[in-house]
């Protein structure tokens, strides 16, 4: 290919990447929302959880639920007295998004190759977002603020912040016990939509738990054996998350479990998310700079349970 030719076909890149990073760089509403979505589709516990789109930086969800009966004895024609009344209770999830940044270099061929093939832009996007999308599920799951990891250290993930339920397996293996532990552990007002709850944990956990059920000599064993039959106890499917840990403890051979609804953990994501660009002609690279903002909480952590120290 002639110098001229790439030299076009970098002058047809610049132009699509400065079509991006339009706008100082701030991807616009539409291009947020796909962003998004492709964070998501790259995380497999984010496709399960609710992700708000921030409008701030800062932004604070409503709660509301009748922790209490609300139902009282009536009488026709006759309002109930005041102390029968019942209110709701009221309270704010509030979250935090933390900033992240990411610098990606793009070599001058990479830009000539995928300018010829189609769209730079989704090129791009994916790209960015494939990876901002695994990393962010790593930190939703494994932030711990005492970590020695920086990254890590940013705020807590979903592991860190349950602490309100916790069963130790004490060096044990994942089990029908532990699950049905787990369970019991919980207040049975969360368990009116049992549903709706998963038990979260590591691939290993999954397979060794699975293994366990093979064993049994039925046809009911020989299923988890030759298929990947999902896997429920009392009705709540157990799902392998890639990125739960599974280096835990001091053999770095323990890992957890987490019972929830997912839906209750919240994950924000600040709708600003920023893209720019920049060109170091002497090294034949375009460098782009991701800036994303995003904080994780549970909507209510007492619906949650953890089993820690669990074998692999």
């Amino acid at each position: 290919m002639s110098y001229t030719s790439n030299r076009t076909l970098l002058e047809k890149a610049d132009l699509a990447i400065a079509d991006l990073t339009a706008g100082g760089g701030i991807l616009l509403p539409a291009q947020a929302q796909k962003f998004m979505r492709l964070l998501i589709k790259q995380s497999v516990l984010m496709q399960m959880a609710t992700v708000v789109p921030m409008p701030a930086p800062k932004y604070q969800v409503s709660k509301i639920r009748f922790g209490s009966r609300i139902l009282r004895p009536g009488k026709e024609g006759v309002a109930l007295a005041q102390a029968d009344r019942s209110r709701p209770d009221l309270s704010f999830l509030e979250l935090d998004a933390q900033l992240f940044k990411a610098e990606v270099h793009l070599s001058d061929e990479v830009l000539e190759d995928n300018i010829e093939r189609g769209e730079l832009r989704q090129t791009i996007l994916e790209m960015i977002a494939e990876a901002a999308g695994r990393d962010m599920e790593e930190l939703v799951i494994n932030g711990d603020k005492t970590s020695a990891d920086p990254f890590l250290a940013v705020l807590d993930g979903v592991v860190k912040q349950s602490t309100s339920h916790v069963v130790d397996v004490a060096g044990g293996p994942l089990t029908k016990n532990i699950l049905r532990d787990l369970l019991k552990s919980l207040p049975t007002e969360y368990l009116r939509d049992k549903k709706a709850m998963s038990y979260l944990t590591s691939v290993d956990a999954d397979l060794e738990y699975r293994n366990s059920l093979a064993e049994r000599a039925t046809v009911g064993g020989d299923k988890f054996l030759e298929d990947d039959t999902p896997v429920l106890y009392s009705g709540v499917p157990v799902t392998p998350i890639p990125l739960f840990p599974d280096n835990l403890g001091a053999g770095n051979n323990q890992t957890v479990a987490l019972l929830c609804n997912p839906k209750n953990v919240h994950v924000g994501i600040w709708r600003q998310i920023r893209l720019e660009s920049f060109r170091d002609v002497s090294a034949g690279v375009l460098r782009i700079v991701a800036t994303l903002r995003f904080d994780v909480k549970f909507a209510d952590e007492n619906g949650t349970a953890k089993a820690i120290n669990i074998q692999l």
